[in-house]
């Protein structure tokens, strides 16, 4: 008899329902603050130090994002700070920060028997999972969603015993005072945070906290405007002067520098090297070979890396990746794959009874490329390791690092520090591992920094995919109003990207292992964005699981990126093709979505749309990212032209609805910077792989924009009191698609790869 979750469940609430209710029982965590000198703690959020200082735990990895300003900012509002006194220091690895709206998203990677039973029940699993597992990843745009509560009942519960202090000292009841500016007030009475604040620790936080009736928000500000934010970046001033820390700043007594070479391929195994290559280099530390890396200490970097060049590493390899290879693999797959259905509304297939239009999109595979290389620092010593590492799962990294070296995780004490950029390359911990194991054999401190040539050539890709949609339309109609989408199909070959990325994360297994556990399974998470904001009457999704042999995981966007452009473009050629303004063909299809039509309305005021035009240069597109109030939404207009050797992209007009805004420059940067992340996925060079390495292996190859690559933008946010939704992600999917509008109004020429100039324009 096959077991089910269900059947799994439903047993065990007849014979064994104690131990399920327990295990979900909701748990409490102490908190993990540590108070310094004439510092007192408020719970597991905040301190507030007797020169009047909050100081705010961050459990996000800050990576360019703004975590660092937005959560300490949502405190401040909520206890009623002043800005001028909010310091910020990172959180350590605890169950009291467990990041519940990732594990209830994440849940078919780590729990696929026993996702989706229920709403209810995959709630509660999740919540006992992130709190047990110490689960406070960053990713998914998910931070404001997992934090935004904690700290405002947190802040509130401060607030309360602050007054409580006052009240007592004035002798007056607590709800009468005000808190305010760093301040406690009643009737000319005054005393600031710092004076209360080792007699308000005392007090009971009250339950439930008093939330101010308005959760904290900024109003979305003109495309022009132009002043300082009312909470600017806490981050800011020592990026600037250069004293903000990152992984390859930390700096340990007695510290070695470790460089790392790396086979071709994830099953690579060392031949060879020549060790009498390095003689003569001075300040050599030691020389640490694995089964699959080599790496060298020295007292500088310069001199590891230089060792590792002229010991000349050799390398066995059972198979070798090549781009025409997973071409090939891809093509063949899309038409004659075994398909899975990953989504169907109204009648589905069958709706669709004829194809009257169908096209094919291919996407390759597109890199992080973080500015800061995989970085890191360990001490090991009487059987401890301590680790800094900038990483979105610390405690998964933790666990990697731990039984790397045959440590238990609670060996291992890991100091999160910021990343130099990630776009979520820094969920994978292949360096944690390989720093426990070269600390351990050095027997002294050492930081590992990877070569940007193995970044590269260890980087997980967002996975290729090639997209095969087809519609049949409605017919008949007066010219200029034909072309109604009937039913539509989208057929995706693509890898399972998110369970292999699962299986790394979660069960700690190789590539090549997540690559062979997750082979011929669909993956609903490959596949996100694939059903379209518009109300087609019949939609059928159908995942082909593709197996390339290249390792891939997530990059900024992940699976929107593929998906948005094909059905982006799409929608453009069928208005094409029926003689449709692309503005008004997208507004007949959206139904109730009036977010989405207000977002696609004002970008077209913002960029002075004409219609899209012959020969005007622009481009539409819009995306959707998450469910119902939730979701984030875009609409952008490119305006290109074709130029010397390509195409430039002049101006990125943008309208954004992301709810409630609690830091407009900050979400305005994400935008900003994620449109520029877009201009590079779609104008971009390819990274063509041969015999498994990059044919040219530095960041100049890819073609990446520079400074004076970046057009004018115009960005706007739509007001909102919708819940807060992430903006990380918006301006890299609905980039490449406009883009790809815009050239074909300015040029005629449609280009349905990505990069659009894989092939030449």
């Amino acid at each position: 008899m096959a077991v089910t979750r269900r059947g799994l469940l439903a047993g065990a609430a007849a014979g064994g329902g104690l131990v399920v209710a327990w295990w979900l029982m909701p748990r409490s965590y102490r908190t993990p603050l540590v108070a310094a000198h004439d510092e007192h703690v408020f719970g597991a959020w905040l301190k507030i130090a007797a020169d009047g200082v909050v100081t705010v735990a961050v459990p996000q990895l800050e990576m360019g994002q703004g975590i660092t300003t937005l959560l300490p900012q949502i405190v401040a509002y909520e206890l009623g700070a002043d800005w001028r006194q909010v310091a910020v220091e990172p959180a350590p690895v605890s169950g009291a920060y467990g990041n519940v709206p990732l594990a209830r998203k994440w849940m078919p990677l780590w729990d696929p028997a026993f996702a989706g039973i229920s709403e209810g029940s995959d709630d509660l699993i999740a919540r006992r999972f992130a709190g047990s597992r110490r689960f406070n990843a960053t990713a998914g745009g998910t931070s404001l969603a997992a934090y935004e509560g904690p700290c405002r009942e947190a802040a509130a519960a401060a607030r309360a015993m602050l007054a409580q202090a006052a009240a007592e000292k004035w002798g007056t009841a607590w709800e009468e005072c005000e808190v305010e500016n760093g301040f406690v007030t009643h009737d000319g009475k005054r005393a600031s945070f710092g004076e209360l604040a080792e007699a308000a620790a005392a007090f009971a936080p009250p339950a439930p906290p008093p939330l101010r009736p308005e959760p904290p928000r900024e109003k979305p500000l003109p495309a022009d405007f132009d002043a300082a934010p009312a909470c600017a970046r806490i981050d800011l001033p020592s990026k600037v002067d250069g004293s903000f820390r990152f992984a390859g700043d930390v700096r340990l007594p007695g510290m070695v520098f470790a460089s790392i070479r790396h086979g071709p391929v994830d099953d690579s195994e060392l031949a060879g090297f020549d060790r009498n290559g390095a003689a003569g280099i001075r300040g050599l530390a030691g020389i640490v070979q694995s089964k699959r890396w080599l790496a060298v200490a020295a007292d500088t970097w310069w001199s590891a890396e230089t060792a590792l060049e002229a010991m000349k590493p050799r390398w066995t390899t059972a198979a070798r990746i090549n781009s025409t290879d997973i071409a090939a693999k891809l093509d063949t797959l899309l038409v004659s794959g075994k398909a899975f259905t990953i989504a169907e509304t109204g009648e589905g297939g069958e709706a669709l009874q004829r194809v009257d239009i169908g096209r094919r999109y291919e996407v390759e595979p597109a890199y992080a490329m973080p500015a800061e290389t995989a970085t890191a620092a360990a001490r090991f010593e009487d059987g401890r390791l301590d680790l800094w590492i900038a990483t979105q799962a610390p405690e998964q990294t933790r666990i990697a690092a731990a039984r790397a070296i045959g440590l238990a995780p609670e060996d291992v004490a890991l100091y999160p520090v910021p990343a130099g950029g990630s776009f979520d390359a820094r969920l994978d911990h292949d360096h944690a591992i390989e720093i426990a194991q070269i600390a351990r054999e050095l027997d002294r401190p050492v930081q590992l920094t990877w070569p940007r040539r193995e970044e590269l050539i260890r980087a997980r890709p967002r996975a290729p995919a090639y997209l095969l949609l087809g519609a049949q339309l409605a017919k008949g109609g007066a010219p200029g109003q034909g072309g109604a989408i009937e039913a539509m199909r989208l057929r995706i070959a693509t890898p399972p990207a998110a369970r292999e990325f699962g299986k790394r994360l979660f069960e700690n297994l190789t590539p090549a292992a997540a690559i062979r556990e997750t082979t011929g399974g669909p993956d609903p998470l490959a596949c996100e964005g694939a059903v379209p904001p518009y109300q087609i009457p019949a939609l059928l999704v159908e995942h082909v699981p593709a197996a390339i042999g290249l390792p891939v995981g997530r990059v900024r966007g992940n699976a929107h990126g593929p998906t948005i452009f094909a059905i982006e473009s799409f929608i453009d050629e069928i208005a094409a093709r029926h003689g449709r303004e692309p503005l008004s063909y997208r507004m007949s299809m959206l139904g109730s979505d009036v977010r989405l039509a207000a977002c696609l309305q004002r970008a077209a005021q913002l960029a002075q749309w004409d219609g899209g035009v012959d020969n005007s240069g622009q481009g539409l597109a819009c995306a959707r990212i998450g469910e119902g109030a939730d979701a984030a939404r875009i609409a952008c207009v490119a305006t290109a032209r074709p130029s010397e050797g390509g195409v430039r992209v002049i101006r990125l007009s943008a309208a954004v609805d992301i709810g409630r805004i609690i830091n407009h420059d900050i979400a305005r940067q994400q935008i900003e910077g994620g449109l520029v992340f877009g201009i590079g996925i779609a104008l971009g060079n390819p990274l063509r792989l041969r015999g498994g390495l990059p044919e040219v292996a530095s960041d100049a190859a890819l073609g990446l924009p520079t400074l004076a690559d970046c057009p004018e933008m115009r960005i706007e946010f739509i007001a909102s009191d919708a819940p807060p939704a992430d903006p990380g992600e918006l301006g890299a999917v609905a980039a490449p698609p406009a883009i790809a509008n815009a050239l074909f109004s300015a040029t005629g020429l449609r280009l349905r790869r990505l990069p659009l100039l894989s092939d030449g324009i």
